[in-house]
């Protein structure tokens, strides 16, 4: 996917990892930046006294104005940025500061660079698909995901039995720690861990991930990207069991509770270098083929 050159007055949102002092010093040097070349600068409140920026009242108003958002920190406040998007599709430069980094990919000696490219229109914008939650225990709201949807116990060594479906059809009974319905973007997160299958981004499916099940012939499962997943809680001990998405937010589930998963109609766009492939990313931060 290839966006043209950010018009003049577009806002460019500053999202920063909070209690990190160098993701802030790093936050004003590019709020400075930025308003150097003339761009609108959109910043969380406590960068706002250290610059000119337009200061937002929250993370959800800042990405609700933004027409960029560059996110300095890691994976997870990137995921958290990306749960406020909802239904818009607001491009995502990830600059990662520290940990594995799947999604902020971006190194802090990438950041200018990539960020002039971004802004003259040259750089590549990937567009990964989310899915959509909603619970029937809730009656109000719904959640999108950029990883995963993860249902378990929330007692330490206590298995569940969970009730699956595709389209309306009897999967099985999962009787394990837990379940993941994650996307390819997540197939390298929790799901890589319960034993799923690495999924490249371009493909749209929703992964089924078991964890720890009891039964060994259990196997994570790839499902069209049209499919509706529904879930239904067997618990003997009420509200023992939580539903989490993408390890930021989570629901407790009574007895009976069913969770639905499918596609969302909205995406979430990440930026990306024009020379930097997903292939590249797995080798780094993997290490694939060194010993």
């Amino acid at each position: 996917m290839q966006y043209g050159p950010l018009p003049a007055e577009a806002r460019v949102g500053i999202v920063v990892k909070r209690g990190q002092p160098r993701a802030a010093e790093l936050g004003r040097g590019l709020a400075r930046w930025l308003a150097e070349r003339g761009r609108q600068v959109l910043v969380e409140s406590e960068l706002g006294a250290d610059t000119n920026a337009r200061v937002a009242g929250s993370r959800a108003e800042l990405a609700r104005l933004s027409d960029l958002i560059v996110v300095l920190g890691g994976d997870g406040t990137l995921l958290g940025v990306a749960r406020h998007l909802r239904e818009r599709e607001t491009p995502i430069l990830g600059v990662n500061l520290g940990g594995l980094g799947f999604l902020t990919a971006v190194t802090v000696e990438e950041l200018y660079p990539t960020l002039e490219r971004a802004l003259s229109g040259e750089c590549r914008y990937d567009r990964r698909m989310r899915l959509a939650v909603r619970l029937d225990s809730q009656a109000d709201g719904s959640w999108h995901v950029l990883n995963e949807v993860v249902l378990a116990k929330a007692a330490l060594a206590r298995m569940i039995d969970l009730e699956t479906a595709v389209d309306g059809e009897e999967v099985c009974v999962y009787k394990a720690d837990g379940l993941i319905l994650a996307t390819p973007t997540g197939s390298t997160a929790y799901s890589l861990s319960a034993g799923g299958p690495i999924v490249h981004p371009g493909v749209d499916v929703i992964l089924v991930s078991p964890i720890c099940p009891h039964t060994l012939s259990n196997r994570p499962m790839v499902l069209p990207d049209s499919s509706v997943v529904r879930v239904r809680v067997r618990s003997s001990d009420r509200d023992d069991v939580v539903v989490a998405f993408d390890g930021q937010e989570s629901v407790p589930l009574p007895d009976g509770a069913t969770v639905e998963v499918r596609r969302a109609e909205v995406g979430v766009v990440l930026l990306q270098p024009p020379d930097r492939s997903y292939f590249s990313v797995l080798r780094s931060k993997l290490r694939w083929g060194t010993r």
